[in-house]
């Protein structure tokens, strides 16, 4: 095993782990892209990965898969499943677990760490989480929107508030490869952070068509984006998680910047609405929702978008 020069599987390569897997076999790393999609995996297997957008439009040649047992042991599994499938991408790719593997999530929303955990043990899961933004555009082809930081860190047992010797050594092997990260001695808290502007952009996002930055400029919008942050701010606060108050802007501020952030790309859960699939509503807005009720939080915001986005998913999941 070897943290400095690791071989890394990527356990779906869409919009985020495509990217990732791109710009660290581009780096130089050993990658291979694992995906259930094999008209996805066989574009990039016929023609590299295609990506477009920011830092030029390019091919890269990158291994690709369906089948765990040909991606062969990893050193670092990065799991970038949607969150729903997360415990059963894990347990489907097992081939790739060696007792040395090191998992790491990017992946939006709560419970994906403790959902791998509960596969392959606490003690070989870390939490990631990146401004990155991007989208499939096709099979093997993807837009980058920025190069904004990544960020690994411990979330369990004795190492945790700390940045041990392995997160640093994962995160100089991927800034080395061109994908810049760094190590959080408090990684829930940086989640939290993420996840307010994933809470006040992804459902609002999907529910309206527009990117970012063409949600912000709207008078209504706007006020229900940030509405849906002090909501979801609040429950981070009941759960011991501290992020002041200032910071909430300035989180919103990145993400829907068009110069330096990720404001002309519109949410993830807006493509899955648009592409009939199911989003990661409960995953995002409604861990987050059920946190606030066990806390006595009011989260009628939350609620409402969480109502909203499922009765879009009904015209073509059906009626629960």
């Amino acid at each position: 095993m070897s943290l400095d020069n690791p071989k890394v599987v990527v356990v779906g390569a869409g919009a985020i782990g495509g990217l990732f897997g791109g710009l660290l076999s581009e780096g130089g790393l050993d990658v291979t892209l694992l995906d259930v999609n094999r008209t996805h995996v066989d574009a990039i297997r016929a023609q590299g990965l295609r990506i477009v957008g920011y830092g030029g439009d390019r091919s890269i040649n990158v291994k690709a898969t369906t089948d765990p047992a040909e991606a062969g042991p990893a050193d670092v599994a990065i799991i970038q499943c949607k969150a729903m499938h997360t415990e059963t991408a894990v347990r489907a790719a097992m081939p790739i677990f060696t007792a040395d593997t090191v998992a790491v999530s990017f992946q939006n929303g709560l419970g994906n760490e403790e959902a791998i955990a509960r596969v392959i043990g606490e003690d070989r899961v870390i939490g990631g989480l990146t401004a990155q933004g991007a989208t499939v555009e096709a099979p093997g082809r993807l837009r980058n929107y920025s190069d904004l930081p990544t960020y690994i860190g411990e979330l369990f047992g004795g190492r945790l508030g700390s940045v041990t010797p392995r997160v640093e050594t994962i995160a100089r092997a991927f800034s080395r490869a061109g994908l810049d990260t760094h190590g959080s001695a408090d990684i829930r808290r940086d989640m939290w952070k993420k996840l307010l502007g994933n809470i006040g952009l992804s459902a609002t996002s999907g529910t309206t068509d527009l990117s970012s930055a063409e949600m912000v400029v709207i008078p209504e919008l706007a006020a229900t984006i940030h509405r849906a942050v002090d909501e979801a701010h609040a429950v981070a606060t009941a759960c011991g998680v501290d992020i002041p108050s200032d910071e909430k802007s300035t989180i919103l501020d990145k993400l829907t910047s068009t110069t330096a952030g990720t404001g002309a790309s519109k949410s993830s859960l807006c493509t899955d609405l648009r592409s009939r699939r199911a989003t990661e509503i409960d995953y995002i807005y409604g861990t987050v929702s059920t946190l606030g009720a066990e806390h006595g939080i009011p989260t009628p915001t939350l609620d409402t978008l969480i109502a909203i986005v499922k009765g879009l998913e009904s015209h073509y999941l059906g009626r629960k």
